[in-house]
């Protein structure tokens, strides 16, 4: 294809971008009348030439493209974020800024997922994370106001005076048995991460957290599986059957976790199902 071809091809495709704004390579391919090949190609052009942008963010397996100046309308696509990921979304959104060390580990994961809308940045050697469209120089560490209350005082000609004096606020501290929870929830959850990481199991969604198990759906060997974790040594009839129920919900065969061995006669009765046909009653 001539030079003068695919240059025409490509401000084309800058042309189509900044008219319909952030696209997916489908919508391009059908608008320039090629196939998903060839406008992948171009699209890689025009990102190495910086000539157009790409999200984080997928749509399926696909990256969103768009123009400099058009990230505002990201948040079109923001419907497609995974769950915990949308909640982190809405959050940030909601507050303009988050606090890392305040949120729970699913946020906090998914703070770090949603890379073109929370941009993190440090205040104090904390980490702090601001939404995508609100500056830093917004931020600002909130001072407790000073509220005054009017004391009502009569004197003998029933006049009133009123008088103001400063309420003392105490500001709210967590107990310590809230902190002491929340901290061992998040070392399950990085036993777990680690876990994963060292058998090559990647985290696609957080479906469920609780200080009690763990519910994840994940990709090994390029197949998606619901994935439970619960956070103890011993696990029942009751927890499979739980874990069986959730990954119906999602059509996916899964996988259980726990901090220990499973009971003797529960490993030989999974072991004596995995070749069992059926059962029957006889008429």
């Amino acid at each position: 294809m001539p030079t003068q071809d695919t240059s025409e091809i490509k401000n084309n495709i800058v042309n189509i971008i900044r008219i319909r704004g952030p696209c997916l390579p489908v919508h391009i391919a059908k608008e320039i009348g090629m196939s998903i090949l060839f406008t992948s190609a171009f699209l890689s052009e025009l990102i190495a030439e910086k000539r157009i942008k790409t999200s984080h963010m997928k749509v399926g397996s696909s990256s969103i493209h768009y123009l400099s100046g058009q990230e505002s309308r990201l948040e079109n696509f923001s419907q497609y974020l995974k769950s915990k990921e949308k909640d982190a979304y809405e959050l940030l959104r909601e507050k303009k800024f988050l606090k890392d060390s305040e949120q729970e580990p699913a946020i906090r994961v998914a703070l770090r997922a949603i890379k073109d809308f929370a941009i993190p940045f440090s205040k104090n050697n904390e980490t702090m994370w601001r939404y995508f469209n609100v500056p830093e120089t917004e931020f600002k560490i909130k001072e407790i106001p000073k509220q005054e209350k009017e004391i009502e005082i009569f004197d003998k000609t029933k006049t009133i005076e009123k008088k103001s004096e400063p309420k003392k606020l105490k500001p709210k501290k967590k107990t310590k048995k809230r902190a002491s929870s929340q901290k061992k929830n998040e070392k399950f959850f990085n036993k777990v991460k680690e876990f994963l990481s060292k058998k090559s199991i990647e985290i696609s969604d957080i479906i469920g957290f609780s200080k009690k198990d763990l519910t994840l759906k994940v990709t090994t060997n390029s197949q998606e599986k619901l994935l439970m974790a619960f956070n103890k040594k011993r696990i029942n009839e009751k927890d499979i059957i739980k874990a069986s129920e959730k990954a119906s919900e999602y059509n996916l065969k899964y996988i259980i976790l726990s901090l220990g061995e499973p009971l003797k006669k529960l490993s030989n009765l999974i072991e004596a199902v995995q070749n069992l046909s059926s059962i029957k009653k006889i008429e």
